[in-house]
């Protein structure tokens, strides 16, 4: 994208999210929903195709683009960047990654208008961390597939349109290489969801469980559309680094809200006559914050270089993620320690934050799973043997 179209996207979406969305915020976490004049808005904007490529309707950021817009968007309730991280994210991205080009064509424009909201099945009651242990299954007859099996935690479910369902079709085959990716449209019968779920963060951002019950599909709805290939497992790893990234991206940007708020605070209110900014302890918990906020931009955005170049498409999403997820965690804490007893009262800020964040230390890939493949990217086979 050309620098000033991107700078001007950049513009638009920091004046909607400070001037429209926050103003919300009370409201998005006392009824658990986004407005739909936001919903509306942001399909009106593109944030629903912001990776998805021009030719296919979307935006085509590239992923340092993406992660300046991911800051953007996290000075904001996460509930509003969920809304649409799916179809840019790790759902749409399997069909930029893996699919066909009959199947490009036919989803990715309408994700990228927001027509149509996917989701990303891979989550399972007992595939979590290692996604090679999932139990879905799905069996060829004739011209079609069957699917049977339970997905769980699955974002923006309640209200997809379509499912990319990771699912074994070789139960012969090694953990990792027996896997599919099916796309299945959650009109189709024997598919079902449960109530969404209560959470301790992230209201207005729905997950459930999916039920798949002797779900049949056609033959093409097979993602890359060539049988015996059972790429699925490949796909989901690919699709998650890419999300690792923008999630330390948002980490970042709800970094910078929190610092905003930390430093509002400590310069306004007073003990002893003074404001509390003048105390030196303080100081030294608003300067770790910082520090950390720095760091962590100043990771993702040579991260996301990396990325985009090609050099680096594993380790240094891992790495990001891992430290900026850490660190928005510690600096949400101090936050809270800034605030006093008026940041662990409901409808201040920081404390709805705090509750937020907790959740990136654990999904797409827990830091203890980014542990292992940042050790494992430097150990390599010693760390196997």
């Amino acid at each position: 994208m050309d620098p000033s179209d991107f700078a001007d996207v950049l513009t638009s979406v920091r004046e909607f999210v400070r001037e429209q969305v926050v103003p919300r915020e009370d409201e998005i976490e006392e009824t658990d929903q986004v407005p739909a004049e936001l919903r509306e808005a942001c399909k009106a904007m593109g944030l629903y195709g912001f990776a998805i490529p021009e030719e296919h309707g979307g935006i085509g950021l590239s992923m340092a683009e993406e992660v300046e817009l991911a800051m953007e968007l996290g000075w904001t309730t996460p509930s509003l960047r969920s809304l649409f991280g799916t179809n840019n994210g790790i759902a749409g991205q399997v069909l930029l990654t893996g699919g066909s080009p009959e199947q490009q064509a036919e989803w990715l424009p309408r994700l990228a208008s927001g027509e149509v909201v996917a989701s990303f099945a891979l989550t399972e009651p007992d595939a979590g961390s290692d996604p090679s242990s999932l139990t879905t299954k799905a069996v060829r007859d004739g011209d079609s597939w069957v699917l049977s099996g339970a997905k769980r935690w699955i974002t923006n479910a309640p209200f997809a349109d379509v499912l990319m369902v990771f699912a074994r079709t070789d139960p012969d085959a090694a953990p990792a290489r027996g896997i599919s990716t099916f796309l299945v449209p959650t009109s189709s019968a024997g598919v079902s969801f449960s109530e969404h779920d209560a959470k301790m963060g992230q209201r207005g951002s729905w997950t459930c469980e999916v039920y798949l019950d002797d779900v049949r599909v056609p033959a093409e709805n097979l993602v890359g559309g060539e049988e015996g290939l059972h790429r699925g497992y490949v796909t989901a790893l690919k699709c998650l680094a890419h999300g690792r990234l923008h999630i330390a991206a948002l980490c970042m940007g709800m970094a910078a809200r929190l610092v905003h708020e930390t430093v509002e605070f400590a310069t306004q209110r007073e003990q002893g006559g003074h404001a509390i900014a003048t105390y030196q302890l303080v100081q030294g918990l608003v300067a770790d914050s910082v520090t950390d906020w720095h760091a962590g931009r100043a990771l993702v955005r040579e991260a996301a270089k990396a990325y985009d170049d090609g050099s680096d498409k594993v380790t240094g999403p891992s790495t990001a993620k891992y430290f900026c997820s850490e660190a928005v965690g510690r600096i949400a804490d101090r936050a809270v320690q800034v605030h006093g007893g008026s940041g662990y009262m409901r409808g201040v800020p920081v404390e709805r934050i705090y509750r937020d964040v907790r959740l990136f230390r654990i999904y797409e890939g827990t830091s203890q799973i980014q542990q292992v493949i940042i050790a494992r990217g430097a150990l390599g086979k010693a760390a196997r043997s």
